[in-house]
């Protein structure tokens, strides 16, 4: 069996069907876990107080904006390349899924920094290049909005996607790229001294891995919304031919 045999807009539905009802359980289970474990049960920060407990929300959403769009580029590329409608309703689908994120990072930092900061909007580089990314977001959203052929706005969108990646992997890696900002470094790393506690850790983990089931379990969803939305204006089509 072929990874390209999924392509098939039918044999797509009839999977995900099968396997959306697990992923929703498992996304409701981890986020209920994680969230409920990280806000009640677990202590405040001695230096951020209770405000630390908005990473257990801005953290996952934040890594879920950036992969959201590399999702969307993968699809671009099998677009570009295969030339599979599956992926490019894929990559349209995760895109308003991806900009909520963004909204839910950039909302949840604004709260986190106001306290931390003293203000609730600073230029720093990764809250400039994650603000920028909504932007793309919005401005790919618009554009399949905009062009009435599909194959069209696909080609178009997947060029977007492309340059739009770069702003991904910036609001990713900002911290790194410059010095200066008021942004923290990286919350899970490979350095003890500046990952976080393990108290905050194990709660954050599940919160990210039920973001990112919550995120799968989108996508599928408004794949075959756009399957279906696609095959519905083909026949449409036909029918005003006819």
């Amino acid at each position: 069996m072929s990874l390209w045999e999924y392509a098939n807009p039918v044999k797509f539905i009839r999977t995900t069907d099968k396997v959306l009802p697990w992923v929703w359980t498992l996304a409701l289970g981890c986020l209920c876990t994680g969230l409920i474990w990280g806000f009640f049960f677990t202590p405040d920060d001695f230096r951020m107080g209770s405000t630390v407990k908005i990473i257990y929300i801005h953290v996952p959403s934040a890594l879920m904006a950036i992969n959201a769009w590399l999702m969307m580029l993968v699809a671009s590329l099998i677009w570009i390349v295969r030339r599979h409608h599956v992926s490019a309703l894929a990559a349209r689908a995760a895109a308003p899924v991806g900009a909520v994120m963004t909204v839910i990072a950039l909302v949840t930092g604004a709260f986190w920094g106001q306290p931390m900061w003293g203000t609730w909007w600073e230029w720093d580089p990764r809250l400039t290049s994650f603000l920028i990314l909504f932007l793309f977001y919005l401005g790919y959203m618009a554009l399949w909005a905009a062009i009435e052929n599909d194959d069209t706005a696909a080609d178009l969108t997947s060029i977007l996607c492309l340059v739009g990646s770069v702003f991904a992997i910036l609001s990713r890696y900002a911290v790194n790229f410059w010095n200066q900002g008021l942004h923290q470094g990286a919350t899970f790393s490979m350095d003890k001294e500046e990952n976080i506690a393990d108290v905050f850790w194990f709660p954050a983990v599940i919160s990210m891995l039920g973001f990112g089931l919550l995120f799968v379990a989108l996508v599928f969803l408004r794949t075959q919304t756009e399957i279906r939305a696609r095959r519905t204006r083909a026949l449409l089509a036909r029918d005003g031919q006819a």
